[in-house]
């Protein structure tokens, strides 16, 4: 690859070349985008899991890591356990958070978020603030309806000060880059949405006027903290009536541009859009490449570099996306969580660990959790996989090859000598047939979704020289002398309900709007996939032919049937810490 920085347009680039933003070098043309992990202290201070969350990211080979949304002030904190910016007893913490970032390579980038309407009285202890006194329905653990205090003059001028203020911590904890939150119905949105401004000052009425809060601030913090790069990310597409139009966006992306923003970070959605919040963070059913078009037309109004985002998780997609000029920088927030090593393994043409798009990441921390992922257990208990290996030496014979006995496969295979043995005729078990369903988690379920999952995992597996018999049954001369022995055989249906649920998910009648209804139930769910169930992998265990020293270890669905998230984590905990609430050693 060419090893020259180019500024602007970058057609014909590779994914992995370098660029520059703003002076500011990225070793790539890859970026984490925010995301809210919880990895904080109550009050907001960087903590070892966080530290350890984004060094993953960035030892993974990311051009530049943006941390987590961050308040300039305390009246803006959307989120309990938020990051915090807002104080210089943050800075401590942040120095060390930006060190490591440096250390393994990564440009360091913070976004400066203010909640606005959407910063619960209960997280933040003040009176949210918002452009207009627009009743706004907010979810933090529990729903609310807050009705935010209109901003006088003074009032702004307050909060700009304060985003001053904390892009000038920024660049003295070390960060290469500052990112202002334009997008999402977050409080600069919130001035850009004539839905959410009904203001008939200055800052209210045309696009000019509500566009000025968000780049006066812009203009702001590179008159007062030079040196300092910033990104403007700006929602272009709200997509409920009221909100900001594409054309509108594209109009916003141009003034950023003007104002000094180094870089424009094009998104789309908000928490009103319709026919649902989802389309922020589009999942499994919606297109690959979603948001690929803005950035495209971004692109013909701009000449600093365009930053994408929206399903672009498959690699050769977003190099194509760099390559044809479409953006210049391609965001990976959902698969650098999937897969922190995204990164390397593409540039080294590897599988990666494919994100389902199933927003488990987003709904589960929206809840109060720490940030999680179903395909990878390790995200946000990094720190508890420091010092986790995997076993060497050793002859494994894995009984099922489903994600939780492909997924112990790839984590072993490195130093051993591994085969995967499945009845079936080719790998994925039951899991394929959840893509058949009308849901999986709480979004509308995709078929190719759970194929690309289960086919790179298994291109994975036999790139570290996994052996797989399909069709077959495991034979007294597989197991006697196998040191190792897993059994993920998967759970099976009671009632003789077997043939019938998976004959049913192949009819036109699970795709239909009758069974989405049923399906929106948690109740069914939980009977259907959980509760009608059973793992009888020890009674398997029991009668398997195996010599004297064998170690038989049960994991995923055939211990206990459970969620996907429950069987992956398994089989990981069984390979790496060897013990697990999910794995039994019989």
């Amino acid at each position: 690859m060419p090893e020259t920085c180019s500024q602007g347009r970058s057609d014909g680039a590779g994914l992995f070349d370098p660029i520059e933003i703003g002076g500011v070098r990225l070793r790539n043309r890859t970026l984490l985008p925010s995301m809210t992990t919880r990895l904080a202290d109550d009050v907001g201070h960087v903590t070892d899991a966080t530290i350890a969350y984004y060094r993953a990211r960035a030892e993974g080979g990311v051009g530049l890591v943006t941390v987590e949304m961050a308040s300039p002030e305390i009246a803006g904190k959307h989120r309990f356990r938020e990051l915090g910016i807002y104080d210089d007893t943050f800075l401590p913490g942040l120095r060390r958070l930006v060190a490591v970032l440096h250390e393994a390579g990564a440009a360091a980038s913070i976004q400066l978020g203010h909640g606005g309407s959407r910063a619960r009285g209960a997280v933040s202890g003040v009176t949210p603030v918002a452009p207009s006194a627009v009743p706004t329905p907010v979810f933090e653990i529990e729903h609310e309806i807050a009705v935010p205090e209109a901003m006088s003059p003074e009032r702004m001028r307050e909060t700009m000060d304060a985003y001053v203020a904390a892009a000038r911590r920024a660049q003295q904890a070390g960060f290469d880059v500052v990112e202002l939150h334009g997008a999402h119905g977050y409080l600069i949105s919130q001035f850009l949405s004539p839905m959410e401004n009904t203001r008939t000052d200055s800052y209210g009425g045309t696009l000019a006027n509500r566009a000025r809060f968000g780049l006066e601030i812009l203009r702001r913090i590179k008159a007062e903290v030079p040196g300092l790069a910033v990104i403007f990310r700006i929602g272009v597409e709200d997509f409920f009536p009221g909100g900001l139009t594409a054309e509108e966006g594209m109009q916003v992306g141009r003034w950023a541009e003007r104002d000094g923003a180094d870089a424009v970070s094009v998104t789309a959605g908000h928490y009103r859009s319709l026919p649902a919040a989802e389309r922020m963070i589009p999942p499994m059913a919606y297109p690959a490449a979603t948001f690929l078009d803005y950035a495209a037309r971004m692109k013909e109004h701009v000449t600093v570099p365009v930053i994408g985002v929206g399903r672009l998780g498959d690699p050769e997609l977003a190099a194509r996306a760099v390559a044809t000029g479409q953006l210049d920088v391609v965001a990976l927030g959902r698969p650098l969580i999937a897969d922190p090593r995204w990164v390397a393994k593409a540039q080294a043409g590897e599988p990666v660990r494919r994100c389902l798009a199933c927003n488990h990441c987003v709904t589960d921390m929206r809840s109060g959790a720490r940030l999680s992922c179903v395909v990878n257990p390790v995200t946000g208990r990094e720190a508890d996989f420091a010092d986790a290996s995997a076993p060497t030496g050793r002859r494994i014979v894995v009984l099922g090859a489903g994600p939780a006995g492909l997924s112990y496969a790839s984590l072993v295979a490195d130093g051993n000598d591994v085969t995967v043995i499945d009845r079936a005729d080719r790998p994925g078990g039951a899991f394929r047939l959840t893509g058949l369903a009308p849901r999986f988690n709480d979004v509308a379920a995709a078929e190719p979704t759970f194929a690309a999952y289960i086919g790179e995992l298994e291109r994975d597996c036999r790139r570290k020289g996994v052996r797989f018999r399909f069709g077959a049954e495991a034979t007294r001369a597989d197991l006697h002398d196998a040191d190792v022995v897993v059994v993920a055989t998967g759970a099976h249906y009671r009632l003789g309900l077997g043939t019938v649920v998976p004959r049913l998910l192949h009819t036109r009648a699970a795709r239909s709007s009758v069974a989405a209804r049923l399906f929106a139930s948690p109740r069914l769910r939980d009977w259907l996939y959980y509760r009608l169930r059973a793992g009888r992998g020890a009674d398997l265990a029991r009668r398997l032919p195996i010599g004297a020293s064998t170690e038989v270890v049960v994991i995923g669905d055939a211990a206990r049937a459970g969620k996907a998230r429950e069987a992956i984590t398994s089989a990981f905990d069984a390979a790496l810490h060897r013990s697990s609430l999910h794995a039994r050693t019989v």
